[in-house]
């Protein structure tokens, strides 16, 4: 099935939208997905028709949609394979479960010694070194990070230097934020596997790009926000095998997850928690953001995914091609990648690059994208990055060539 971009581009309203009198060109798809009619207009209607709390009424509207967001739960298991929907918890973001898992498997579950680590690699989020870095100063656990190889491909050699005996959890990225490339999780996986050690995948650039099937990667965590991939913002998907969902604690504790707590001569004695996945959920969910991801996977549904990372290769290549042929520009990763191209040109500041490039409509993003260890690794400050989706068309892609080719010469 071949896309009918110029179709698909009036699904998605801010396109028609001019910037500085120039048409729109968005290209900053890495940070955050733009929302098609199908999800903004159903939830416009829900807060106008349908809008209520879940879980905590027997009242019409709540136990509606109660049935609404927990059939959303059993959409999302299917759409990524899990082997069961109690699988699937509601979270904020990546960023907030990646926190999560640092808070529930080492400050409540998982004991630790002088010799205790954990592995990540040096192209990661912040999201996913952040929370690392400071749950291993607060328990005196060594942080080990994976290097990677002068064509940008992580040194799995390396990494089977640096997993031991000792080793906690290896949190590693599906795909780099910032180079595009698909890391090899699967063999990741499979060296964890073999020391029964956790893995967790940060799964925020692959969501989309990628088919997931949680159950063939073997991954014990998979995490990815829904913004990526049409939702609103503020929701996300926590993805955790069922057995250790059931074994671990939540670091939260409020309304929603308490089942009963026993008081004795006025004191409390115990406070019994609900089942997983809704005893990590406590507090109001974000119910219109939840749904919205009902409506985000039927536009994707509708388009189908393979249909989706078919075209976004091809554009993918398309785009590479075209700026192979600048002049000193330098273009960061190699195949295999998504649709996520890095770049600097020589002598000139990336900012400056994105300034001016904003003057003429287009879109994208400049500095550490939030990956200081990688810019250190390259000896530079920050990068020009541009990131596809299917929205995008060669036509965006010419045109973005052409003023990258005006800027540069403005700027020489």
């Amino acid at each position: 099935m071949n896309l009918n971009i110029k179709k698909i581009k009036k699904d998605f309203p801010i396109l028609k939208k001019k910037i500085n009198n120039k048409k729109l060109i968005y290209l900053d798809n890495a940070s955050t997905l733009q929302k098609p009619k199908i999800v903004i207009n159903n939830i416009k209607k829900f807060l106008i028709n349908k809008y209520s709390t879940i879980h905590r009424g027997i009242y019409t509207l709540n136990n509606n949609n109660t049935n609404l967001v927990e059939n959303i739960r059993i959409k999302i298991s299917k759409f990524i394979n899990s082997k069961s929907p109690e699988e699937i918890i509601f979270i904020k973001n990546t960023t907030e479960g990646i926190n999560l898992l640092s808070n529930i498997l080492i400050k409540n579950n998982i004991k630790t010694t002088s010799k205790s680590n954990i592995i990540i690699s040096i192209i990661e989020h912040h999201s996913n070194l952040a929370p690392w870095y400071f749950i291993c100063n607060k328990f005196n656990i060594q942080l080990k990070i994976i290097t990677i190889k002068n064509n940008s491909k992580l040194n799995i050699n390396k990494f089977k230097k640096l997993i031991n005996e000792n080793t906690i959890l290896v949190s590693i990225s599906h795909i780099s934020n910032t180079l595009g490339t698909i890391n090899p999780i699967k063999k990741i996986i499979k060296i964890t596997n073999k020391y029964k050690i956790l893995s967790i995948i940060d799964g925020s650039q692959s969501i989309i790009h990628v088919k997931i099937n949680v159950q063939k990667l073997k991954c014990d965590f998979f995490i990815f926000s829904g913004h990526k991939m049409f939702t609103l913002n503020g929701i996300g998907i926590l993805y955790g095998k069922k057995k250790l969902l059931n074994k671990f604690n939540p670091y939260q504790y409020g309304g929603g997850n308490i089942a009963n707590i026993n008081i004795i001569k006025n004191k409390i004695k115990k406070i019994h928690l609900i089942n997983s996945p809704w005893k990590y959920e406590p507090g109001t969910y974000n119910i219109e953001a939840i749904i919205s991801l009902k409506y985000a996977l039927k536009y994707i549904k509708n388009i189908k995914l393979k249909n989706i990372i078919k075209y976004e290769k091809k554009l993918k290549l398309y785009t590479l091609n075209k700026l192979k042929l600048i002049p000193n520009i330098i273009i960061y990763g190699i195949e295999p990648k998504i649709g996520i191209i890095s770049f600097n040109i020589k002598n000139i500041h990336c900012y400056d690059i994105g300034l001016l490039l904003d003057k003429f409509g287009i879109c994208i993003r400049t500095g550490n994208l939030c990956c200081i260890p990688i810019m250190k690794y390259y000896n530079i400050t920050g990068m020009c990055r541009i990131s596809l989706a299917l929205y995008n068309s060669k036509k965006d892609i010419n045109t973005f060539i052409y003023y990258l080719k005006k800027v540069i010469n403005i700027l020489k």
